[in-house]
């Protein structure tokens, strides 16, 4: 069993910011890629930006500029700082991690909501 915490979420005005973080434990057989995803009303879950186990680092073209993901692989935890946050940001933000053996899997989600 996996467990995936997030937090971070809340309300902000645009351009504002906040700091997303994902802690998993349990029965992990390494970590390969982290991952935040989010979905707003109506909408398709998309990827925001993921992070490779060697570092390495992908960005939706929304994303580029003002998110930075990163990951401290001792505590097996995924960061997702967002800057000059929109209101077209508001979403649940869940964050994704998959395994040795490149399984998946979900955390609840958290929610961001960016007034104007």
């Amino acid at each position: 069993q996996v467990q995936l915490v997030e937090s971070g979420g809340g309300l902000v005005q645009a351009g504002g910011s906040l700091r997303l973080s994902c802690a998993a434990s349990g029965n992990i057989l390494g970590i390969n890629t982290m991952g935040w995803y989010r979905q707003a009303p109506g909408k398709q879950r998309e990827v925001v930006a993921t992070i490779a186990s060697g570092g390495s680092t992908n960005y939706a073209d929304s994303a580029k500029g003002r998110f930075t993901i990163s990951r401290d692989s001792a505590k097996n935890t995924v960061y997702l700082q967002l800057n000059s946050l929109k209101p077209e940001d508001t979403a649940v933000y869940y964050c994704n991690v998959r395994d040795g053996f490149w399984l998946p899997y979900w955390g609840q989600g958290t929610q961001v909501t960016v007034s104007s």
